[in-house]
């Protein structure tokens, strides 16, 4: 392996990781180790011009509650923080590439997006968001490594492998929207993190996205995690449900 293509792989988030959390990561356990409280304050958002140019396109096209759930996904996992920080700090990937990820990861859901294609909004979104960094210039790994989690941040199950950046992108949203693996962060990050950035009724915001999509394409990728069972999970939200 070159050393280019070496670095690219830590760099952006391409190192395999199981895609098995509960067995073969946690092996049975609620955590790696009990999470410590961190403030948003604490984080910093990345400050390249691409992420900013990445930070505003997701701005003007999402609506306000599906913005701040990409943002708090980033501050419950960005490298150095919360997950990573206290669970996998050997896991690697750039806070850049991260941050433009989260950004993104739901950019397939707009309404103008879902009635544009037939596609699944993930796959959609992947293509939507590689034009977008291939039009900012940004390095074709980090694009390729932005699509795949993309492309994969629905992909649940417990055989064979994902990326790092898939896989921490998966447990970060999996938080947000269901409460899934809450032990993996302090329950005042997420506080400090929903102040910040307010759910303003995002489980309901979700869960008529998630039917909207089944109605439009009921071949949709997203049926795979339960026509009925995934929004009503995500509506089953307990977690979140004091800041919604």
């Amino acid at each position: 392996m070159s050393s280019g293509r070496e670095a690219a792989i830590l760099e952006h988030g391409f190192t395999a990781v199981s895609r098995d959390i509960d067995n073969k990561i946690l092996k049975g356990a609620k955590n790696v180790k009990d999470p410590i409280p961190l403030s948003t304050e604490d984080i910093n958002f990345p400050s390249e011009a691409l992420v900013q140019k990445v930070q505003e396109y997701a701005k003007a096209h999402l609506n306000e509650q599906t913005f701040n759930h990409s943002v708090r996904v980033y501050y419950y996992a960005i490298p150095g923080c919360a997950i990573l920080h206290t669970q996998f700090p050997h896991w690697t990937v750039s806070p850049s590439t991260y941050a433009i990820a989260c950004l993104l990861h739901d950019i397939g859901t707009t309404e103008h997006n879902l009635h544009s294609t037939l596609l699944s909004f993930e796959f959609y979104g992947a293509f939507v968001s590689s034009s977008l960094l291939a039009s900012l210039s940004a390095p074709q790994a980090q694009n390729d490594a932005v699509v795949e989690a993309i492309i994969r941040h629905q992909d649940i199950g417990t055989v064979g492998t994902i990326t790092t950046l898939g896989q921490v992108l998966q447990l970060a949203t999996i938080l947000d929207n269901m409460g899934g693996h809450a032990e993996l962060v302090h329950e005042e990050t997420i506080k400090d993190v929903v102040a910040k950035w307010p759910r303003k009724g995002w489980s309901k915001c979700f869960a008529q996205t998630i039917r909207m999509e089944n109605g439009l394409k009921p071949w949709a990728h997203t049926t795979s995690l339960g026509e009925e069972d995934f929004p009503e999970g995500v509506l089953g939200n307990k977690l979140m449900e004091p800041y919604d």
